[in-house]
Protein backbone atom coordinates (compact mmCIF):
# COMPACT_ATOMS: atom_id res chain seq x y z
CA UNK A 1 0.00 0.00 0.00
CA UNK A 2 1.19 3.31 -0.52
CA UNK A 3 2.07 5.68 2.31
CA UNK A 4 3.71 8.63 1.02
CA UNK A 5 1.43 10.18 -2.06
CA UNK A 6 3.44 13.74 -4.03
CA UNK A 7 0.96 15.42 -4.97
CA UNK A 8 1.07 16.25 -9.27
CA UNK A 9 -2.42 17.21 -10.08
CA UNK A 10 -5.45 19.26 -8.20
CA UNK A 11 -8.93 19.68 -8.88
CA UNK A 12 -10.35 22.70 -7.47
CA UNK A 13 -14.03 23.74 -8.05
CA UNK A 14 -15.60 25.52 -4.53
CA UNK A 15 -18.48 27.12 -3.51
CA UNK A 16 -16.57 28.86 -0.99
CA UNK A 17 -13.21 30.48 -1.65
CA UNK A 18 -12.84 31.95 1.59
CA UNK A 19 -8.71 31.14 2.62
CA UNK A 20 -8.45 29.36 -0.54
CA UNK A 21 -5.54 31.72 -1.97
CA UNK A 22 -2.71 30.31 0.17
CA UNK A 23 -3.66 26.97 -1.22
CA UNK A 24 -3.29 27.76 -4.47
CA UNK A 25 -0.46 29.55 -4.11
CA UNK A 26 1.33 26.97 -2.32
CA UNK A 27 0.48 24.62 -4.92
CA UNK A 28 1.58 26.80 -7.90
CA UNK A 29 4.89 27.05 -5.99
CA UNK A 30 5.01 22.98 -5.37
CA UNK A 31 4.65 22.62 -9.44
CA UNK A 32 1.38 21.33 -9.28
CA UNK A 33 -1.25 21.59 -12.23
CA UNK A 34 -4.54 22.70 -11.60
CA UNK A 35 -7.76 21.67 -12.85
CA UNK A 36 -10.95 23.97 -12.33
CA UNK A 37 -14.35 25.51 -13.78
CA UNK A 38 -16.38 28.17 -13.67
CA UNK A 39 -15.97 30.59 -10.97
CA UNK A 40 -12.87 28.74 -9.19
CA UNK A 41 -11.01 29.06 -12.33
CA UNK A 42 -11.61 32.45 -13.11
CA UNK A 43 -10.46 33.42 -9.42
CA UNK A 44 -7.06 31.37 -9.48
CA UNK A 45 -6.27 33.30 -12.68
CA UNK A 46 -7.15 36.40 -11.00
CA UNK A 47 -4.26 35.22 -8.80
CA UNK A 48 -2.01 34.96 -11.48
CA UNK A 49 -1.54 31.25 -11.28
CA UNK A 50 -1.98 28.95 -14.59
CA UNK A 51 -4.91 26.57 -14.57
CA UNK A 52 -6.52 24.31 -17.18
CA UNK A 53 -10.25 24.59 -17.62
CA UNK A 54 -11.76 20.96 -16.91
CA UNK A 55 -13.93 21.84 -20.38
CA UNK A 56 -10.26 21.66 -21.99
CA UNK A 57 -9.37 18.23 -19.70
CA UNK A 58 -12.85 16.60 -21.30
CA UNK A 59 -13.06 18.62 -24.45
CA UNK A 60 -16.74 19.02 -23.92
CA UNK A 61 -17.98 22.04 -22.36
CA UNK A 62 -20.13 22.83 -19.68
CA UNK A 63 -23.63 22.25 -20.36
CA UNK A 64 -27.39 22.48 -19.12
CA UNK A 65 -26.95 25.75 -17.50
CA UNK A 66 -24.01 24.53 -15.49
CA UNK A 67 -25.80 21.39 -14.12
CA UNK A 68 -23.27 19.30 -15.88
CA UNK A 69 -19.40 20.06 -15.54
CA UNK A 70 -17.15 17.66 -14.23
CA UNK A 71 -19.46 14.49 -15.02
CA UNK A 72 -17.02 12.50 -17.31
CA UNK A 73 -14.52 9.98 -17.42
CA UNK A 74 -11.28 11.99 -18.03
CA UNK A 75 -12.15 13.37 -14.37
CA UNK A 76 -13.72 10.76 -12.51
CA UNK A 77 -11.29 8.22 -14.15
CA UNK A 78 -8.04 10.26 -12.78
CA UNK A 79 -9.52 10.37 -9.35
CA UNK A 80 -10.50 6.63 -9.17
CA UNK A 81 -8.07 4.82 -11.08
CA UNK A 82 -6.00 2.84 -8.76
CA UNK A 83 -2.34 3.58 -9.07
CA UNK A 84 -0.77 0.12 -8.13
CA UNK A 85 -3.09 -1.63 -10.50
CA UNK A 86 -1.86 -2.26 -13.99
CA UNK A 87 -5.25 -2.25 -15.86
CA UNK A 88 -6.02 1.23 -14.61
CA UNK A 89 -3.02 2.24 -15.56
CA UNK A 90 -2.90 1.08 -18.81
CA UNK A 91 -6.31 2.39 -19.38
CA UNK A 92 -5.57 5.76 -17.99
CA UNK A 93 -2.57 5.82 -20.80
CA UNK A 94 -4.95 4.47 -23.45
CA UNK A 95 -7.74 7.38 -22.60
CA UNK A 96 -4.95 10.11 -22.02
CA UNK A 97 -6.60 10.69 -18.40
CA UNK A 98 -4.33 12.57 -15.77
CA UNK A 99 -4.28 11.33 -12.67
CA UNK A 100 -5.96 13.89 -9.77
CA UNK A 101 -3.90 13.30 -6.10
CA UNK A 102 -6.00 16.29 -4.83
CA UNK A 103 -9.71 17.42 -5.79
CA UNK A 104 -10.92 20.72 -3.39
CA UNK A 105 -14.48 20.67 -3.60
CA UNK A 106 -17.16 21.77 -1.56
CA UNK A 107 -20.86 21.44 -1.97
CA UNK A 108 -23.91 24.16 -2.77
CA UNK A 109 -25.34 25.71 0.06
CA UNK A 110 -28.60 23.79 0.42
CA UNK A 111 -29.21 23.54 4.19
CA UNK A 112 -28.51 27.15 4.11
CA UNK A 113 -31.28 27.62 1.07
CA UNK A 114 -33.98 26.34 3.15
CA UNK A 115 -33.30 27.80 5.96
CA UNK A 116 -34.02 31.37 4.13
CA UNK A 117 -37.10 30.49 2.63
CA UNK A 118 -35.96 30.10 -1.08
CA UNK A 119 -38.73 28.83 -3.06
CA UNK A 120 -38.78 25.67 -4.07
CA UNK A 121 -37.33 25.93 -7.23
CA UNK A 122 -33.88 27.61 -5.75
CA UNK A 123 -34.19 25.04 -3.45
CA UNK A 124 -33.60 21.99 -6.22
CA UNK A 125 -30.99 24.06 -7.97
CA UNK A 126 -28.94 23.70 -4.77
CA UNK A 127 -28.76 20.02 -4.38
CA UNK A 128 -25.15 19.69 -5.51
CA UNK A 129 -24.40 16.39 -8.17
CA UNK A 130 -20.98 16.66 -9.78
CA UNK A 131 -19.68 18.03 -6.39
CA UNK A 132 -20.87 15.01 -4.04
CA UNK A 133 -19.76 12.94 -6.90
CA UNK A 134 -16.43 14.06 -6.78
CA UNK A 135 -15.79 14.20 -3.01
CA UNK A 136 -17.46 10.35 -2.84
CA UNK A 137 -15.03 9.20 -5.44
CA UNK A 138 -12.11 10.75 -4.10
CA UNK A 139 -12.88 9.62 -0.63
CA UNK A 140 -13.38 6.16 -1.57
CA UNK A 141 -9.89 6.37 -3.20
CA UNK A 142 -8.18 7.81 -0.31
CA UNK A 143 -5.02 5.48 -0.35
CA UNK A 144 -4.22 7.88 -3.53
CA UNK A 145 -6.43 10.93 -3.57
CA UNK A 146 -6.70 13.80 -0.93
CA UNK A 147 -9.77 14.85 -0.51
CA UNK A 148 -10.62 18.29 0.96
CA UNK A 149 -14.52 18.49 1.25
CA UNK A 150 -14.77 21.54 3.64
CA UNK A 151 -13.24 25.51 3.74
CA UNK A 152 -13.18 24.20 7.15
CA UNK A 153 -9.82 22.50 6.38
CA UNK A 154 -7.69 24.57 4.26
CA UNK A 155 -5.55 25.54 6.76
CA UNK A 156 -4.92 22.15 7.96
CA UNK A 157 -3.96 21.05 4.19
CA UNK A 158 -1.94 24.42 3.80
CA UNK A 159 0.05 23.32 6.82
CA UNK A 160 0.94 19.84 5.36
CA UNK A 161 1.62 20.93 1.68
CA UNK A 162 4.12 22.88 3.28
CA UNK A 163 5.62 20.62 5.98
CA UNK A 164 5.74 17.82 3.61
CA UNK A 165 6.73 19.37 0.57
CA UNK A 166 3.42 18.58 -1.61
CA UNK A 167 3.00 14.96 0.01
CA UNK A 168 0.29 13.28 2.42
CA UNK A 169 0.16 9.94 3.89
CA UNK A 170 -1.75 7.27 4.19
CA UNK A 171 -3.05 8.48 7.51
CA UNK A 172 -3.80 12.21 6.37
CA UNK A 173 -6.17 11.27 3.75
CA UNK A 174 -7.79 8.18 5.63
CA UNK A 175 -8.48 11.03 8.10
CA UNK A 176 -9.80 13.91 5.36
CA UNK A 177 -12.22 10.98 3.61
CA UNK A 178 -13.56 10.26 6.76
CA UNK A 179 -14.58 14.30 7.28
CA UNK A 180 -15.82 13.97 3.76
CA UNK A 181 -18.20 11.28 4.07
CA UNK A 182 -19.37 13.03 7.21
CA UNK A 183 -20.41 15.98 5.14
CA UNK A 184 -21.98 14.09 2.08
CA UNK A 185 -23.92 11.94 4.14
CA UNK A 186 -24.92 15.05 6.45
CA UNK A 187 -25.73 16.71 2.95
CA UNK A 188 -27.86 13.72 1.88
CA UNK A 189 -29.81 13.45 5.13
CA UNK A 190 -30.80 17.53 4.87
CA UNK A 191 -31.81 16.81 1.49
CA UNK A 192 -34.31 13.79 2.14
CA UNK A 193 -35.17 15.82 5.29
CA UNK A 194 -36.70 18.25 2.88
CA UNK A 195 -38.64 15.75 0.69
CA UNK A 196 -39.57 13.75 3.61
CA UNK A 197 -42.13 17.07 4.97
CA UNK A 198 -44.94 16.04 2.95
CA UNK A 199 -46.22 12.16 2.67
CA UNK A 200 -43.47 11.14 5.33
CA UNK A 201 -41.49 7.81 4.86
CA UNK A 202 -41.33 5.85 7.79
CA UNK A 203 -37.82 6.04 8.41
CA UNK A 204 -35.08 7.14 11.40
CA UNK A 205 -32.85 9.66 9.77
CA UNK A 206 -30.78 12.67 11.62
CA UNK A 207 -27.93 14.40 11.23
CA UNK A 208 -26.44 16.91 13.73
CA UNK A 209 -22.94 18.37 13.01
CA UNK A 210 -22.51 20.57 15.51
CA UNK A 211 -20.95 18.92 18.89
CA UNK A 212 -19.59 19.09 22.31
CA UNK A 213 -18.14 16.54 24.55
CA UNK A 214 -19.50 16.50 28.44
CA UNK A 215 -17.50 16.19 31.45
CA UNK A 216 -19.51 13.14 31.40
CA UNK A 217 -22.39 11.64 30.97
CA UNK A 218 -25.60 10.84 33.62
CA UNK A 219 -22.86 9.30 36.61
CA UNK A 220 -19.05 9.62 36.24
CA UNK A 221 -18.20 6.40 34.90
CA UNK A 222 -20.76 7.54 31.43
CA UNK A 223 -19.59 9.52 28.75
CA UNK A 224 -21.54 12.13 27.47
CA UNK A 225 -22.02 14.13 24.31
CA UNK A 226 -24.27 17.19 23.44
CA UNK A 227 -25.25 17.27 19.79
CA UNK A 228 -26.30 20.54 18.71
CA UNK A 229 -25.30 24.08 18.81
CA UNK A 230 -25.77 25.16 22.57
CA UNK A 231 -24.25 29.01 21.73
CA UNK A 232 -27.58 29.72 19.72
CA UNK A 233 -29.45 28.59 22.41
CA UNK A 234 -27.90 30.55 24.90
CA UNK A 235 -25.27 33.06 26.16
CA UNK A 236 -23.12 32.29 29.04
CA UNK A 237 -22.43 35.37 31.39
CA UNK A 238 -21.09 33.08 33.98
CA UNK A 239 -19.75 29.72 35.46
CA UNK A 240 -18.63 26.48 34.19
CA UNK A 241 -19.70 24.11 30.98
CA UNK A 242 -23.28 22.58 31.35
CA UNK A 243 -23.09 18.86 31.99
CA UNK A 244 -25.28 16.27 31.26
CA UNK A 245 -27.64 16.27 33.94
CA UNK A 246 -27.74 20.05 33.85
CA UNK A 247 -28.70 20.31 30.02
CA UNK A 248 -31.48 17.74 30.77
CA UNK A 249 -33.05 20.00 33.71
CA UNK A 250 -32.67 22.71 31.87
CA UNK A 251 -34.45 21.15 28.64
CA UNK A 252 -36.95 20.14 31.25
CA UNK A 253 -37.01 24.08 32.41
CA UNK A 254 -37.56 25.81 29.11
CA UNK A 255 -40.26 23.39 28.12
CA UNK A 256 -41.83 24.18 31.60
CA UNK A 257 -41.63 28.23 31.14
CA UNK A 258 -42.55 28.54 27.55
CA UNK A 259 -46.51 27.32 29.31
CA UNK A 260 -46.82 30.75 30.69
CA UNK A 261 -46.89 34.54 29.36
CA UNK A 262 -47.44 36.65 32.76
CA UNK A 263 -43.84 36.64 34.89
CA UNK A 264 -42.79 33.83 36.12
CA UNK A 265 -40.29 31.92 37.77
CA UNK A 266 -39.91 27.91 38.02
CA UNK A 267 -37.12 25.92 40.24
CA UNK A 268 -36.62 21.87 39.17
CA UNK A 269 -35.00 19.17 40.05
CA UNK A 270 -34.31 16.29 38.44
CA UNK A 271 -36.81 17.92 35.41
CA UNK A 272 -39.90 18.33 37.96
CA UNK A 273 -40.75 21.68 39.13
CA UNK A 274 -40.28 21.66 43.06
CA UNK A 275 -41.52 25.41 42.73
CA UNK A 276 -43.12 27.84 40.22
CA UNK A 277 -45.21 31.06 40.60
CA UNK A 278 -46.74 33.62 38.08
CA UNK A 279 -47.05 37.39 39.31
CA UNK A 280 -47.20 40.85 38.36
CA UNK A 281 -43.38 41.08 38.73
CA UNK A 282 -40.58 38.76 38.72
CA UNK A 283 -39.29 39.20 41.99
CA UNK A 284 -42.34 37.95 43.57
CA UNK A 285 -42.46 35.38 41.25
CA UNK A 286 -39.40 34.29 42.48
CA UNK A 287 -39.87 34.68 46.45
CA UNK A 288 -43.55 32.77 46.23
CA UNK A 289 -42.08 30.09 43.44
CA UNK A 290 -39.07 29.26 46.15
CA UNK A 291 -41.79 28.92 49.31
CA UNK A 292 -43.18 26.43 47.96
CA UNK A 293 -40.15 23.77 48.45
CA UNK A 294 -36.94 25.52 49.37
CA UNK A 295 -35.28 22.40 50.76
CA UNK A 296 -35.50 20.88 47.41
CA UNK A 297 -34.31 23.82 45.53
CA UNK A 298 -30.65 23.72 46.60
CA UNK A 299 -28.66 23.17 44.01
CA UNK A 300 -31.85 23.01 41.16
CA UNK A 301 -32.24 25.05 37.93
CA UNK A 302 -34.21 28.59 38.01
CA UNK A 303 -35.61 29.92 34.57
CA UNK A 304 -37.82 33.02 34.35
CA UNK A 305 -39.46 34.64 31.77
CA UNK A 306 -38.58 38.17 32.17
CA UNK A 307 -35.73 40.02 33.12
CA UNK A 308 -34.01 39.46 36.62
CA UNK A 309 -33.59 43.17 37.86
CA UNK A 310 -31.11 43.68 41.00
CA UNK A 311 -33.20 43.14 43.81
CA UNK A 312 -34.46 39.65 41.97
CA UNK A 313 -30.56 38.85 41.53
CA UNK A 314 -29.91 39.77 45.15
CA UNK A 315 -32.82 37.67 46.58
CA UNK A 316 -31.88 34.60 44.52
CA UNK A 317 -27.77 34.64 45.55
CA UNK A 318 -29.45 33.54 49.09
CA UNK A 319 -29.66 29.91 47.75
CA UNK A 320 -27.25 28.07 46.19
CA UNK A 321 -28.38 26.88 43.12
CA UNK A 322 -26.82 25.42 39.69
CA UNK A 323 -28.05 27.25 37.03
CA UNK A 324 -30.07 30.49 36.03
CA UNK A 325 -31.80 31.22 32.96
CA UNK A 326 -33.50 34.11 31.77
CA UNK A 327 -34.30 36.26 28.64
CA UNK A 328 -32.26 39.15 30.01
CA UNK A 329 -30.32 40.65 33.05
CA UNK A 330 -29.54 44.19 34.38
CA UNK A 331 -26.02 45.15 34.21
CA UNK A 332 -26.55 45.32 38.35
CA UNK A 333 -28.07 42.10 38.65
CA UNK A 334 -24.85 40.44 36.32
CA UNK A 335 -22.77 42.08 39.08
CA UNK A 336 -24.27 40.73 42.20
CA UNK A 337 -24.75 36.94 40.40
CA UNK A 338 -21.47 37.00 39.89
CA UNK A 339 -20.23 37.50 42.59
CA UNK A 340 -20.98 33.86 43.73
CA UNK A 341 -18.91 30.89 41.86
CA UNK A 342 -19.51 27.75 40.63
CA UNK A 343 -23.27 29.48 39.45
CA UNK A 344 -24.15 29.37 35.54
CA UNK A 345 -25.81 32.47 34.58
CA UNK A 346 -27.58 31.99 30.98
CA UNK A 347 -29.57 34.08 28.72
CA UNK A 348 -31.70 32.34 26.36
CA UNK A 349 -32.28 33.31 23.06
CA UNK A 350 -35.30 32.68 20.84
CA UNK A 351 -34.21 29.45 18.34
CA UNK A 352 -36.68 27.37 16.86
CA UNK A 353 -36.89 23.97 18.94
CA UNK A 354 -37.95 20.96 17.49
CA UNK A 355 -41.23 19.12 16.83
CA UNK A 356 -40.19 16.25 17.83
CA UNK A 357 -38.96 13.65 20.39
CA UNK A 358 -36.94 10.81 19.95
CA UNK A 359 -34.61 8.63 21.88
CA UNK A 360 -32.77 4.96 21.68
CA UNK A 361 -35.06 2.21 23.21
CA UNK A 362 -34.23 -1.47 23.23
CA UNK A 363 -32.67 -1.98 19.85
CA UNK A 364 -34.56 1.13 18.14
CA UNK A 365 -35.62 4.43 18.68
CA UNK A 366 -38.97 6.38 19.06
CA UNK A 367 -40.29 9.12 17.93
CA UNK A 368 -42.79 11.54 18.91
CA UNK A 369 -44.34 14.59 18.72
CA UNK A 370 -43.45 17.01 21.34
CA UNK A 371 -46.43 17.33 23.77
CA UNK A 372 -48.28 20.75 22.29
CA UNK A 373 -51.06 20.30 23.77
CA UNK A 374 -52.20 22.53 26.87
CA UNK A 375 -56.14 23.17 27.74
CA UNK A 376 -56.98 26.04 29.46
CA UNK A 377 -60.71 26.88 30.65
CA UNK A 378 -62.35 26.72 27.60
CA UNK A 379 -61.37 22.89 26.79
CA UNK A 380 -62.42 22.40 30.74
CA UNK A 381 -66.44 20.55 30.90
CA UNK A 382 -67.32 20.72 34.20
CA UNK A 383 -69.00 17.33 35.00
CA UNK A 384 -70.02 17.57 39.01
CA UNK A 385 -73.09 19.91 40.44
CA UNK A 386 -70.72 22.57 41.81
CA UNK A 387 -69.33 24.91 39.18
CA UNK A 388 -65.87 25.88 39.52
CA UNK A 389 -65.14 29.68 39.99
CA UNK A 390 -63.54 31.83 37.95
CA UNK A 391 -60.24 31.81 40.52
CA UNK A 392 -60.59 28.25 40.15
CA UNK A 393 -60.97 27.88 36.49
CA UNK A 394 -57.55 29.97 36.75
CA UNK A 395 -55.68 28.20 38.99
CA UNK A 396 -56.83 24.95 37.32
CA UNK A 397 -55.08 26.15 34.25
CA UNK A 398 -52.09 27.12 36.25
CA UNK A 399 -51.85 23.21 37.65
CA UNK A 400 -52.76 21.97 34.46
CA UNK A 401 -49.60 23.55 32.40
CA UNK A 402 -47.69 22.64 35.63
CA UNK A 403 -48.56 18.69 35.70
CA UNK A 404 -48.29 18.27 31.95
CA UNK A 405 -44.34 18.95 32.40
CA UNK A 406 -44.18 16.67 36.05
CA UNK A 407 -42.92 12.85 35.81
CA UNK A 408 -46.49 10.36 36.17
CA UNK A 409 -48.31 9.53 38.49
CA UNK A 410 -47.93 12.92 39.30
CA UNK A 411 -50.65 15.39 41.06
CA UNK A 412 -50.09 19.14 41.02
CA UNK A 413 -51.58 21.46 44.11
CA UNK A 414 -52.06 25.13 42.85
CA UNK A 415 -53.81 28.01 44.67
CA UNK A 416 -53.53 32.11 43.19
CA UNK A 417 -51.45 31.07 40.45
CA UNK A 418 -48.73 29.53 42.44
CA UNK A 419 -47.35 25.57 43.29
CA UNK A 420 -48.40 24.04 46.75
CA UNK A 421 -46.89 21.23 46.40
CA UNK A 422 -46.75 17.55 43.97
CA UNK A 423 -46.65 14.11 44.34
CA UNK A 424 -44.29 13.10 41.72
CA UNK A 425 -43.46 9.61 40.20
CA UNK A 426 -45.09 7.31 42.14
CA UNK A 427 -46.20 3.97 40.91
CA UNK A 428 -50.03 4.55 41.83
CA UNK A 429 -51.74 7.81 41.64
CA UNK A 430 -53.25 8.14 45.22
CA UNK A 431 -49.54 7.81 46.70
CA UNK A 432 -48.67 10.71 44.28
CA UNK A 433 -52.01 12.41 45.96
CA UNK A 434 -50.78 11.35 49.23
CA UNK A 435 -46.49 12.53 48.97
CA UNK A 436 -48.50 16.03 47.69
CA UNK A 437 -50.35 16.62 50.48
CA UNK A 438 -47.76 15.65 53.67
CA UNK A 439 -45.13 18.25 51.29
CA UNK A 440 -47.83 20.87 51.22
CA UNK A 441 -48.34 20.57 55.07
CA UNK A 442 -44.74 20.21 55.84
CA UNK A 443 -43.87 24.01 54.55
CA UNK A 444 -47.07 25.23 56.07
CA UNK A 445 -48.90 25.49 52.90
CA UNK A 446 -52.88 25.76 53.78
CA UNK A 447 -55.05 23.72 50.71
CA UNK A 448 -58.07 24.98 52.19
CA UNK A 449 -59.42 26.47 48.78
CA UNK A 450 -56.40 25.25 46.01
CA UNK A 451 -57.01 23.34 43.35
CA UNK A 452 -55.80 19.71 41.80
CA UNK A 453 -54.65 18.39 38.29
CA UNK A 454 -54.12 15.05 37.81
CA UNK A 455 -52.06 14.21 34.43
CA UNK A 456 -54.79 11.40 33.65
CA UNK A 457 -57.49 9.90 35.21
CA UNK A 458 -58.97 8.64 38.57
CA UNK A 459 -59.34 4.75 38.09
CA UNK A 460 -60.99 5.15 42.15
CA UNK A 461 -62.87 7.42 43.61
CA UNK A 462 -60.14 7.30 46.62
CA UNK A 463 -58.07 10.49 45.15
CA UNK A 464 -61.16 12.92 45.39
CA UNK A 465 -61.98 11.78 48.30
CA UNK A 466 -58.62 12.14 49.60
CA UNK A 467 -58.91 15.36 48.31
CA UNK A 468 -61.11 17.32 49.20
CA UNK A 469 -60.41 15.86 52.77
CA UNK A 470 -57.37 17.98 52.35
CA UNK A 471 -59.43 20.67 51.39
CA UNK A 472 -59.87 21.18 47.62
CA UNK A 473 -62.20 22.56 46.11
CA UNK A 474 -61.48 21.80 42.67
CA UNK A 475 -60.49 19.19 40.57
CA UNK A 476 -58.77 18.54 36.78
CA UNK A 477 -58.54 14.86 35.16
CA UNK A 478 -58.54 14.04 31.55
CA UNK A 479 -61.52 11.65 32.51
CA UNK A 480 -61.83 8.12 30.62
CA UNK A 481 -61.89 5.89 32.93
CA UNK A 482 -64.56 3.20 33.40
CA UNK A 483 -64.93 4.64 37.02
CA UNK A 484 -65.36 7.94 36.34
CA UNK A 485 -68.67 8.15 37.48
CA UNK A 486 -67.63 7.08 41.06
CA UNK A 487 -65.39 10.05 41.08
CA UNK A 488 -68.16 12.24 40.14
CA UNK A 489 -70.35 11.39 42.47
CA UNK A 490 -67.51 11.51 45.05
CA UNK A 491 -67.08 15.08 44.11
CA UNK A 492 -70.23 15.99 44.17
CA UNK A 493 -71.08 14.22 47.87
CA UNK A 494 -68.01 16.24 49.05
CA UNK A 495 -69.44 19.49 47.07
CA UNK A 496 -66.43 20.20 45.38
CA UNK A 497 -66.11 20.85 41.67
CA UNK A 498 -64.76 19.11 38.92
CA UNK A 499 -63.92 19.04 35.68
CA UNK A 500 -62.48 17.15 32.63
CA UNK A 501 -60.51 18.30 29.29
CA UNK A 502 -59.89 14.77 27.59
CA UNK A 503 -56.56 15.26 26.90
CA UNK A 504 -53.64 13.36 28.89
CA UNK A 505 -50.35 14.60 30.04
CA UNK A 506 -48.46 11.32 30.98
CA UNK A 507 -44.88 11.83 30.83
CA UNK A 508 -42.18 9.10 31.45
Amino acid sequence: MSQSVAIKNALISVYYKDNLEPIIRELNRLGVKIYSTGGTETFIRSLGVDVIAVEDLTSYPSILGGRVKTLHPKVFGGILARRNFEGDQQQLTQYEIPEIDLVIVDLYPFEETVESGAGHADVIEKIDIGGISLIRAAAKNFKDVVIVASKDDYTVLDEILKAQNGSTTIDQRKKFAHKAFNITSNYDTAIFQYFNQEDPLPVFKQSIQASQVLRYGENPHQKGVFYGNLDAMFTKLHGKELSYNNLVDVDAAVALIDEFTEPTVAILKHTNACGIASRSFIKEAWIDALACDPVSAFGGVIIANDEIDAETATEISKIFYEVLIAPAYTDEAVQILQEKKNRIILIRQRVELPSKQFKTLLNGVIEQDKDAIIEGPEQMTTVTNRQPTAQELKDLHFANKVVKHTKSNTIVFAKNHQLMASGVGQTSRVDSLRQAVIKAESFGFDLNGAVMASDAFFPFPDCVELAAEAGILAVLQPGGSINDKLSVEMCNQKNISMVTTGVRHFKH
